[in-house]
């Protein structure tokens, strides 16, 4: 796996990780200040985009073992290709 493609990785769970914090923000400190109708719109928006940040890292991460292992195959057992 190249340094490119892990960044995207790690970016995507970073994001995942940061959505998913504000959701809850939302969540616990809206009601003070944000109508209820609001708090359930921007909660579903966040948590909705949290869930396609760590299913898009998921997908990297498996399309890029499905290329090593399809490389490997083709160097009939030999060496991994980098």
């Amino acid at each position: 796996m190249n340094d490119k493609t892990k960044t995207r990785i790690i970016i995507f769970y970073i994001g995942g990780i940061f959505n998913a914090l504000l959701g809850l923000y939302v969540v616990f400190e809206g009601p003070s200040f944000l109508p209820e109708g609001q708090i359930k719109m921007l909660t579903l928006v966040f948590l909705g985009f949290a869930v396609v940040n760590f299913y898009m890292a998921a997908y990297l991460k498996r399309k890029v073992r499905e290329a090593l292992a399809a490389s490997q195959s083709q160097n009939d057992g030999g060496k991994p290709a980098a």
